[in-house]
């Protein structure tokens, strides 16, 4: 392998391996706040920005738990639950919800989750097959909701194999905590967990978690960062403002590069959509298959363009600009797409926007410096133009003058 190939295969890897890494530990300050609490034996964060520590003795089947939550505007519901059926799931969950309200109020109480419950019936307290004692919520910061109980497991929940399912929601009537948003996040909010030993496995909803992630920074740096180096190369570095003999060769390795990365994470795109059961994105979906469709016929260009001597070069060389310009505004409006469904972190954003900001200014820079140069090799040519215009005018005077006498004679 190459040293090029080298150093773009490492800086692929480099990108996703934190992706991979395993960055589930609790913040510090939740940490400390458990440590107050219970005796904690496992922490680790989990999505919808929820944290979960837990204290376990498997002798006496004696579970202690701590969940914490950031609400929406300091109000809504909080919860979390077990279910002691084959998989993690709502329907089956006994729960134990916690709500804040907008006037200030706060109440707990145990929920059975049932089918009527998914079929938009009212959820309202009931009791349920846990036995739970010392259960609060409580706001170690305003608009961080804690909840706290100590749970005895029955012998038909497995504690090897302990499915945890938890969820956070924007609002409630009193007691009765209002559907929550239904995206990604929040329909994948389970995990199946041994309480002995703190390991997770997450019931399919981790992998999807870290193959979102991969397919978004495969679109990002493939479509949205290769893609776009090699137009601005194509631009200004094959002749005019700067002349450069390798530009073709580094133009054609980002589109390939980019090509391949973005592929690949369409791909995956595609086969996350597929195992998406209760939602989907049409929009996003269908702004891919045009990115992946035009891309690979620009892809084309490298064996079937005209050549230069070719009387329809000309006319295929603007549809091939125009069509690449346009893919990079449809690349760049899907990713800021793909961005707000991934409802992660305002990093990934701003990322983004300043990786287009960076791009941006570059082009800027070289299109300003191209106009400059044309202006100052263009402006001599015009000045000469003009001096020869002026004694072609006055030699055809002299000749129409001369022409004028010898008619009179």
């Amino acid at each position: 392998m190459s040293p090029d190939n080298r150093f773009r295969v490492a800086f692929v890897l480099s990108l996703l391996l934190p992706v991979f890494a395993d960055v589930q530990d609790c913040s510090e300050e939740f940490r400390e706040e458990a440590a107050k609490k219970i005796n904690i034996t496992s922490c680790r964060k989990q999505s919808l920005g929820a944290e979960f520590a837990w204290n376990y003795n498997n002798g006496a089947r004696r579970l202690e738990i701590l969940f914490g939550a950031k609400l929406h505007g300091g109000m809504g519901w909080l919860a979390w639950g077990l279910n002691p059926g084959k998989h993690a799931g709502m329907v089956g969950t006994q729960a134990l919800i916690g709500i804040k309200l907008s006037n200030g109020t706060s109440s707990h109480d145990t929920y059975s989750i049932t089918d009527s419950t998914k079929l938009g019936c009212k959820l309202l307290p009931s009791k349920i097959d846990l036995e739970v004692g010392d259960f609060s919520f409580s706001f170690p910061e305003a608009d961080f909701a804690v909840i706290q109980a100590t749970i005895v497991l029955p012998r038909e929940y497995n504690d090897s194999s302990t499915n945890v399912v938890w969820q956070v929601g924007n609002f409630a009537d009193g007691k009765q905590p209002f559907m929550h948003p239904k995206n990604i996040w929040h329909l994948s909010s389970k995990e199946t967990i041994n309480l002995i030993s703190g390991s997770v496995r997450g019931d399919g909803a981790h992998k999807l978690q870290k193959l979102r992630k991969v397919h978004g920074i495969l679109n990002i740096v493939g479509w949205g960062t290769f893609l776009p180096v090699g137009a601005i190369i194509a631009r200004y570095f094959r002749k005019f403002p700067v002349e450069w003999s390798q530009w073709f060769r580094l133009h054609v390795s980002c589109q390939i590069l980019g090509y391949l990365l973005g592929t690949s994470g369409w791909i995956i795109g595609l086969w996350l959509g597929n195992a998406s059961k209760y939602y989907g994105y049409h929009t996003h979906r269908v702004l891919g298959i045009v990115i992946f469709t035009f891309t690979t016929l620009q892809m084309f260009a490298l064996r079937l363009k005209p050549k230069r001597n070719d009387d329809y070069r000309v006319y295929w060389n603007m549809y091939h600009h125009f069509l690449g310009y346009s893919l990079l505004a449809i690349i760049s409006v899907n990713i800021f797409h793909g961005i707000s469904i991934l409802n992660v972190d305002h990093t990934w954003k701003w990322a983004y926007i300043g990786l287009l900001c960076l791009l941006g200014s570059i082009a800027v820079v070289l299109e300003i410096y191209t106009w400059i140069k044309f202006w100052k090799r263009e402006s001599p040519g015009i000045h000469k133009t003009q001096d020869q215009d002026q004694k072609d005018l006055h030699r055809g005077n002299k000749n129409d003058s001369g022409a004028s006498t010898a008619s009179h004679s």
